[in-house]
């Protein structure tokens, strides 16, 4: 005699799949907290003239306003652009919310970066300087 629950096989499937991808998920988050350092506007400010400022948004987001010392090298780039930046020098990365950034991260420590940081909320909560790309009109 078999004891049945009255659940069936595509519930228990499911409900595994779901089971998995909830822990992949607390693993990235804990695994980025572990290789990602998040500063806080102020912290990133003092921080920030001394390290390689990178802004990973798109070209277009970056001309319309960018972080005064910042590169734009996008995150769609990185992997082909990483030889760009030195592996002795700590890298900030910022996009316009944050997420962008934490995948750059991820990017440059599969790379042997160590010491990464970014901006917390991203860029569109920063109040410090920014500079514009004017472009000339035609």
């Amino acid at each position: 005699m078999f004891f049945t629950l009255g659940i069936s096989w595509d519930w228990i499937v499911i409900l595994s799949l779901l089971l998995i991808y909830i822990v992949y998920l607390g693993y990235r988050y804990f695994r980025t907290k572990k290789i990602l350092t998040t500063l806080s506007e102020e912290e990133f400010k003092k921080g920030y003239r001394k390290a390689q400022l990178i802004d990973v948004r798109e070209k277009n987001e970056y001309e319309a306003g960018y972080i005064l010392g910042a590169r734009n090298i996008p995150v769609t780039q990185l992997k082909q652009r990483t030889k760009e930046l030195r592996k002795d020098l700590p890298v900030y990365l910022y996009c316009q919310s944050g997420s962008r950034s934490e995948r750059a991260a991820w990017i440059l420590h599969k790379e042997g970066y160590q010491d990464i940081s970014h901006l917390d909320k991203g860029f569109k909560h920063w109040n410090g300087k920014i500079k514009k790309v004017n472009k000339p009109n035609y």
